[in-house]
């Protein structure tokens, strides 16, 4: 069966999936190998499961007239996908990437453009990599007026091969931060990396948003087909906002032409977060008044600058990742404009590669000179950080000890607690012990 062939089953199934364990009755499964598993050995259970089609590799000891043989089933996953924007190749796309704030501009930005558009697509959860990315244009169905992809990247090429798979109309890079340095090796490389998101919109004539109070932004989309925001007055820009952070009520204003838009998301490093998803809404024509309703009933979900109320605590929870950049900045925000007794628990940052000692020491080090009255830091890394500290750190080896730890103990006159760290480090499970 060749693509098109195996195309039009696509068309008339139930969607495509990747664990046979979730294969849905109509669905076409496709085997895909990593590290720990491989995908061939269950596409007789995928079958089973109600699968129409299994796309496998390695077909050894494999027989079925529902299973098809190829090369590379990643490969052929990428393809299919290629395939399918092809056909909806009508269907405007925005692709969002960065090194921090990603998917909460892509949620922000979402709900705008629901306030004009009654099917907006997006990318689902955290699959915004070379394997969730085709995933996400498989489910885009025929109908969508309009699409917000996420692109997350660990080195360098992966963006410029996603765009080829996305064929986006329009694009955002929020920022350039120390995310992902292992893949990347420098912040330069981080910068080249996002920047082929840029290639790809100037090479085919397509329009890029572009943050004004970015430097690397600014000068990088010269002669493109820009449309920016920008705070600064004295710039040429599309879109003025003015921002402003309410530490008493802990909400992000931004004014633009005179109104008033208050957001729940915490902290000043979300004010461009929230300003470019405002800047695109107007782009598309969104009324500002639409476009307020929306930021403001935005609540923040998945451990993303999430707040809760426990036992007149304020826990702030910002642990969907971690990285030298958006550690830094939620550190700043929480030291110098969150008043009152303040409790930070940090996990260890990863992916840095060589450079994980000395940015961890930079993190320790700053929390040294804050306002930030208890540190707990837990993970490996920073417990194995030979830096002398005070006594308002305090350092365990991973979660289980952190957590045998406080459960003797009591948050007494307490304020406010931060909780922050790498995904896989998992802080969010800490939350019931406060």
């Amino acid at each position: 069966m060749n693509i098109q062939n195996i195309y039009q089953l696509y068309t008339i199934s139930s969607g495509v999936e990747t664990n046979s364990k979730k294969v849905k009755k109509g669905s076409i499964f496709i085997a895909l190998k990593g590290k720990n598993f491989d995908g061939n050995q269950f596409a007789h259970e995928a079958i089973s499961n109600g699968a129409i089609l299994a796309i496998v590799d390695d077909n050894r000891g494999l027989s079925s007239k529902k299973i098809v043989h190829v090369n590379n089933t990643l490969y052929f996953l990428q393809k299919l996908a290629m395939y399918h924007r092809y056909q909806l190749r009508h269907i405007p796309i925005i692709a969002i990437t960065g090194s921090n704030g990603k998917t909460t501009t892509k949620e922000l930005t979402k709900a705008i453009l629901s306030r004009k558009y009654e099917r907006v697509h997006s990318t689902k959860n955290n699959f915004n990599n070379h394997i969730g990315i085709p995933l996400t244009i498989l489910s885009m169905p025929i109908n969508t007026e309009i699409s917000v992809m996420e692109i997350g990247a660990n080195h360098e090429k992966e963006i410029e091969k996603m765009c080829s798979i996305i064929k986006p109309d329009y694009g955002y890079i929020t920022n350039f931060g120390k995310a992902h340095l292992e893949g990347f090796k420098s912040i330069d490389g981080v910068i080249r990396g996002k920047l082929e998101l840029y290639n790809f919109l100037k090479k085919n004539k397509k329009v890029v948003f572009v943050n004004g109070d970015d430097s690397i932004q600014l000068n990088n989309s010269i002669g493109m087909n820009r449309y920016v925001f920008s705070e600064k007055k004295n710039k040429k820009s599309d879109v003025k906002i003015e921002y402003l952070w309410d530490g008493h009520n802990l909400e992000s204003i931004l004014y633009i032409e005179k109104m008033k838009i208050s957001s729940s998301l915490i902290g000043n490093y979300n004010l461009y977060n929230i300003a470019s998803a405002i800047s695109i809404g107007k782009y598309f024509k969104i009324s500002l008044e639409k476009i307020k309703k929306a930021v403001e009933e935005y609540i923040p979900k998945n451990h993303r600058s999430q707040i809760l109320n426990k036992k007149n605590i304020k826990i702030i929870i910002d642990c969907y990742n971690a990285n030298p950049t958006s550690m830094i900045k939620t550190l700043t925000f929480f030291s110098n404009h969150v008043k009152g007794n303040k409790i930070a628990i940090l996990g260890d940052m990863l992916e840095l590669g060589f450079y994980s000692y000395h940015e961890h020491e930079k993190i320790i080090s700053f929390i040294e000179k804050s306002n930030i009255n208890i540190t707990f830091l837990i993970g490996d890394i920073f417990f194995r950080n030979n830096l002398k500290t005070s006594q308002k750190i305090k350092k365990f080896i991973d979660k289980k000890e952190f957590i045998e730890w406080i459960k003797k103990q009591s948050f007494q006159k307490v304020d406010y607690v931060l909780i922050k760290g790498s995904r896989k480090v998992a802080l969010e499970s800490l939350i019931d012990l406060i």
